[in-house]
């Protein structure tokens, strides 16, 4: 890998960055961790209250990088065939019939699952072939999806009713669930001016989508030494209560660890968050960077930490601080 392949990696996300912060107030980490997970190939998904500009970020990010893109608002009464298509029947010229695909909203570079959980498992998991295999199946054919292809869903943590949790295997295929920060005062004094005072600024097109796919290849290149990879295994055994090095929080807590995805998620974006500043090589800062994100929907815990109180994230601060003693 050349040094000014790296140099204008960097240049190129800056520009990138620096176009959606121009809509987009506040949230940098936000921003940084979703084009983390763009490079990386992956899903995201966005959890946080109604009107914190999740739906105006994916937008944002699709007209900048020149993505297609697709809104799929998903509700109790939406079917698998409004989401992946369904087989017509259409007549030609002569009159005979046969059977012709129309694609659904899935054919997009970019997806938006807006409130993913409101929709049925039945419905939830037709997208699970698109994110995971970037292919759809219909009446026995399967087409493949145009690349690159990426699914931001969202889901709103304050209404319960009328929800269907999405189930383990699901949110496994999300490579990073991150959460969304209320606004400062300052922050909501320029939301108010961008929106509401009319003070917004055009979004450029600053990177072509063929560009992702190149970067991304060249992104895997970046070497990982045989510690800081070790580390990044540890930390996801350690999700696990029957674990000899397992933290206590996780032995009493933990019901089901994180799957081996999980260690696949934080060597990835650990590879693009290195890049990202500059690095020729991952560091031990760069696991702990992604490992909330990356860990935080991948184990379940036990009806005594709901009763405690205790969370996904309480576990995994317990981890990085016990399992750095290996850095």
């Amino acid at each position: 890998m050349e040094e000014k392949e790296i140099e204008g990696f960097i240049n190129r996300i800056a520009d990138v960055e620096k176009e959606i912060e121009k809509v987009i107030v506040g949230q940098k980490d936000i921003i940084k961790q979703v084009l983390i997970v763009i490079f990386s190939g992956g899903n995201v998904l966005l959890e946080g209250s109604p009107g914190l500009g999740k739906t105006q970020l994916v937008k944002t990010i699709a007209k900048t990088m020149d993505l297609t893109f697709s809104r799929i608002q998903f509700t109790p009464d939406l079917m698998p065939a409004d989401v992946v298509g369904t087989n017509i029947i259409t007549k030609n010229e002569k009159g005979s019939s046969a059977f012709e695909f129309h694609k659904g909203p899935v054919f997009a570079n970019l997806v938006l699952a807006d409130e993913i959980n409101r929709a049925t498992p039945k419905t939830q998991s037709a997208m699970l072939e698109a994110m995971q295999e970037h292919t759809v199946t219909v009446g026995g054919s399967t087409y493949k999806l145009q690349e690159p292809f990426m699914v931001l869903a969202t889901q709103n943590p304050l209404e319960n009713e009328g929800t269907y949790p999405l189930p383990e295997a699901q949110l496994d295929r999300f490579l990073f669930k991150l959460m969304i920060p209320y606004p400062d005062l300052e922050e909501l004094r320029e939301i108010i001016d961008i929106t509401v005072n009319g003070n917004s600024e055009e979004v450029r097109t600053v990177m072509r989508s063929e560009e992702i796919l190149k970067i991304r290849e060249l992104l895997k290149q970046i070497p990982i030494a045989k510690p800081v990879e070790e580390y990044a295994l540890r930390l996801v055994l350690a999700t696990h209560a029957d674990y000899a090095e397992a933290p206590e929080l996780s032995k009493k807590y933990v019901r089901f660890g994180a799957s081996p995805r999980a260690a696949q998620a934080i060597i990835s974006t650990a590879k693009v968050k290195a890049a990202m500043e500059g690095r020729y090589n991952v560091a031990f800062d760069d696991i702990k960077y992604v490992a909330v994100p990356a860990l935080r929907h991948r184990f379940f815990m036990n009806f005594d930490a709901v009763a405690d109180g205790v969370s996904s994230e309480n576990v995994i601060e317990e981890i990085l601080t016990s399992q750095f003693q290996y850095a």
